[in-house]
């Protein structure tokens, strides 16, 4: 494997949270709540809540932060399998309802917001299920 340096300093920021960001900073407010996509054919979800976030991509699940570099929010992720396409983010646009994320791995997610408790159209959808007998209290 070729060495490539690392794009930032494990540590580097101290983790405190900045308040208000200068200029024409992507606000990571702004990012709050679930984006859903097609990347290459497959489904991309990014949930953010809480500056908390949660992907799933392909066969990949990684969760992490919302983290300040430099005044610009980044998604900073860590993948369950390994997988190191979508370990760091960078916000290329994000409006109420799309966001735009550029990933170190090379990937570019372009993401439209979902709607709270509905599903995006055009989603694979599962099968009925069975009626299951029910359950007695215990």
């Amino acid at each position: 494997g070729t060495d490539t340096p690392a794009s930032a300093t494990p540590g580097a920021g101290g983790g405190e949270d900045s308040g208000e960001s200068g200029g024409g900073a992507v606000d990571a407010a702004a990012l709050e709540g679930t984006w859903v996509g097609l990347t290459d054919g497959k489904n991309v979800t990014v949930s953010i809540a809480s500056r908390k976030v949660a992907l799933v991509a392909d066969q990949s699940v990684c969760q992490g932060d919302v983290k300040d570099m430099g005044g610009e929010p980044m998604l900073a992720l860590k993948c369950t399998d390994g997988g190191t396409d979508r370990t760091m983010g960078a916000i290329d646009s994000v409006d109420g309802s799309k966001l735009v994320v550029s990933w170190d791995g090379g990937a570019k997610d372009t993401l439209a917001k979902a709607e709270a408790g509905k599903l995006p159209s055009g989603m694979p959808s599962l099968p009925d299920l069975p009626d299951l007998p029910e359950v007695p209290a215990p």
